[in-house]
């Protein structure tokens, strides 16, 4: 394995989360140190590696644009059970979420995700929240500090779900918190990515970016194929 090779790698694991960057990173600085003389075990141990981040690179891309969404099913923090299914006919945005990292703190302390969820609800939207930390993972909260977080943001989403065995989110191949996707009345998932174009945690970097998710929403509303229907998501790992 070459230093171009390990380039191309480390690049590639760039697209991931930091920890897939921090593996690369470390591997390569390994075959470096090396210097060509890497013993059969090393080897092994980094192709390894190299096929785990790869694939894991490639859950991401699971869910294809354009191709139908996959349906789910799961119980609400009320105790209602919903299928994706069961809102054929509607558009719905799924939104992962883990109430304390910072970027979604960002979007919710600005009052910037309330207001997206208050305009399309209000335009027939349905707004799925989905928290796929496994059981005890930090961000899975109880009923009660879910509703008292909803009321203090003033969140206004249809459901919120814990996906506590994470089969939905790695349906999905959801790796960010947030990280967004819409799907069309007919079942299609027509925008998947970042929710904006300024990959920030900073509250005053929301008025200047193009928010991903309202475009799509208003290319929907005017009858119009979503402009921009895949970016890359930004944000904290998912806690699987």
């Amino acid at each position: 394995m070459n230093i171009n090779t390990l380039n191309i790698f480390v690049a590639t694991a760039s697209h991931g989360n930091h920890e897939e960057m921090r593996q690369a990173l470390d591997f390569k600085k390994n075959v470096s140190q090396n210097n060509g003389a890497m013993k059969n075990n090393l080897l092994v141990r980094v192709a390894a590696v190299w096929a785990a981040l790869f694939l894991g690179l490639l859950v991401v891309r699971a869910v294809e644009t354009e191709q139908s969404a996959p349906d789910f099913t799961l119980t609400d923090i009320g105790g209602k059970t919903h299928s994706l299914s069961d809102f054929r006919g509607k558009t719905v945005v799924l939104e992962w979420m883990n109430q304390g990292r910072p970027f979604v703190v960002k979007h919710y302390d600005s009052g910037n995700m309330p207001a997206m969820q208050r305009d399309a609800i209000a335009d027939g939207v349905v707004w799925l929240v989905i928290n796929s930390g496994c059981k005890g993972a930090q961000g899975d909260l109880d009923l009660a500090e879910v509703k008292s977080w909803r009321k203090e943001k003033g969140a206004s989403f249809t459901a919120y779900f814990r996906d506590r065995d994470s089969s939905v989110g790695h349906l999905y191949g959801a790796k960010t918190t947030p990280h967004m996707y819409v799907i069309s009345a007919e079942g299609t998932l027509v925008y998947q990515g970042a929710i904006d174009s300024i990959r920030s945690a900073k509250i005053s970097d929301i008025d200047q970016a193009e928010n991903y998710v309202r475009s799509a929403l208003k290319d929907i509303s005017d009858g119009k194929s979503v402009r921009t229907d895949t970016t890359r998501p930004y944000g904290c790992s998912v806690k699987y």
